[in-house]
């Protein structure tokens, strides 16, 4: 890999921030070099660019102008030359005067050049490329290169799903979400997609003002000061969606909509959590194609680590078969003494780690819920949080922290390993 090629990649990094289902977009190759080409058809394949429009065309930087002449541009054109001279970018400026404002530009090139690449991009080229390019490096490039066009450069988006229901998803976000604005200073938004069922009002102390009809419907007209009004703020870092006004038997908002409310809260939040318990199947299947974070809540219960087994797999189906992201929160560890099953078995049956468990303490949960209180408000719920649950997203969101005690141990003993494995596969 060139110079210059590492030098675009690392200035945005791989992997997990690209490692999500990208929005709906369109890009346009112009290339004469069959490599490329191929690399570029190889877009339409990749999980991530499932809703995205590639156009692959044998030309060049003339081809594209010709095109968009005619036609409007894409969100992204990627084009390809075999000289860099005054020549070429006379074109290039050409080329930007019949592009929608806004377009962004790639371009691949012979020479791996610094100047040269400090010089193209100061025309407002997105990136530079030398060739040959594989087809993993243009994917990682498009994928960083349409995240900045949407505005989410830098934000994660973290969901929290449920087992089953009980197994305290809500309460677990929540305290996430307040860990993270409060202790480890990011600015973060708590989004709950439930409708009528959330009770976030409850344990965050706030009057419910609205619903998610109601902020999609704001969100949709691009009234950003009658949705503003709709959000209430916790701290000076953590703000929330006032929702719960809902009717809990009817249907809340398409999936559309609660995708077009995310990309609107990630581009002014670079940390956006979404408690998917008691909400519906679509509304969960597009935040968790998305997501940054899938954190999975599972007591040590049979029945409950049974359901946390398939839907692991079911995660992965719908992220392309990666497990990357997927984090298993195992809670009220020790609420019945001796029926838990162990830690190591867990991990073994499942084939999944286990990220954090977080042990029963109903004077801890219940006390805060009851007196409307954040979790994080209480010094045992501070150290509690710090513990077991900021260690796990600080792996997607940068911050520093201190842990007062060490994280609980809870839920590591052995037991009969092959008696689980038998049970779990039995489903």
């Amino acid at each position: 890999m060139s110079a210059v090629e590492n030098q675009s990649l690392n200035s945005e990094g791989k992997g997990q921030g690209n490692s999500i289902l990208l929005p709906q977009a369109s890009i346009a190759v112009f290339s004469k070099d069959q490599e490329t080409l191929a690399s570029a058809r190889q877009l339409e394949t990749d999980w991530r660019f499932a809703r995205v429009v590639v156009g692959v065309e044998d030309g060049d930087v003339n081809s594209a102008i010709q095109s968009y002449q005619e036609f409007e541009s894409p969100d992204l054109v990627i084009v390809q030359t075999e000289t860099i001279d005054a020549a070429f970018t006379a074109k290039l400026e050409e080329l930007a005067g019949h592009c929608t404002e806004g377009t962004s530009a790639i371009v691949i090139g012979p020479e791996n050049d610094v100047n040269l690449y400090r010089k193209l991009i100061d025309m407002g080229i997105s990136d530079y490329l030398v060739k040959p390019i594989m087809a993993n490096v243009m994917a990682e490039i498009c994928a960083k290169t349409l995240i900045e066009k949407i505005g989410v450069k830098g934000s994660r988006l973290i969901a929290f799903i449920g087992a089953k229901g009980g197994v305290g998803t809500s309460v677990l976000c929540q305290s996430a979400a307040c860990g993270v604005a409060e202790f480890m200073g990011q600015k973060t938004f708590l989004l709950d997609a439930c409708g009528g069922w959330s009770t976030m009002s409850v344990g965050l102390g706030f009057e419910p003002v609205t619903t998610l009809l109601e902020a999609a419907k704001e969100i949709e007209a691009e009234n950003q000061d009658n949705f503003n009004r709709m959000i209430h703020k916790v701290t000076d870092k953590l703000s929330v969606l006032a929702s719960g006004s809902d009717v809990m038997l009817d249907q809340s908002i398409s999936a559309d909509q609660l995708e077009m409310m995310i990309d609107v809260l990630m581009a002014k939040y670079p940390v956006v959590f979404v408690d998917l318990s008691h909400s519906p199947q679509a509304l969960q299947n597009v935040v968790i194609t998305r997501a940054n974070q899938i954190n999975l809540v599972s007591t040590q219960g049979l029945v409950s680590l049974r359901q946390s087994r398939s839907l692991v797999q079911e995660i992965k189906d719908l992220r392309g078969g990666e497990d990357d992201g997927i984090e298993l929160i195992i809670n009220m560890s020790g609420m019945v003494s001796g029926q838990d099953v162990p830690r190591k078995d867990i991990e073994t049956a499942m084939d999944l780690n286990v990220s954090a468990v977080v042990p029963f303490d109903a004077k801890l949960f219940q006390g805060n819920e009851n007196a409307s209180r954040r979790i994080t408000s209480d010094k045992d719920g501070e150290t509690l949080v710090k513990s077991t649950l900021l260690p796990v997203v600080q792996k997607i969101v940068s911050g520093d922290f201190t842990v007062d005690n060490a994280a609980d141990k809870a839920g590591s003993g052995s037991g009969l390993l092959g008696g689980l494995m038998r049970k779990l596969s039995s489903k």
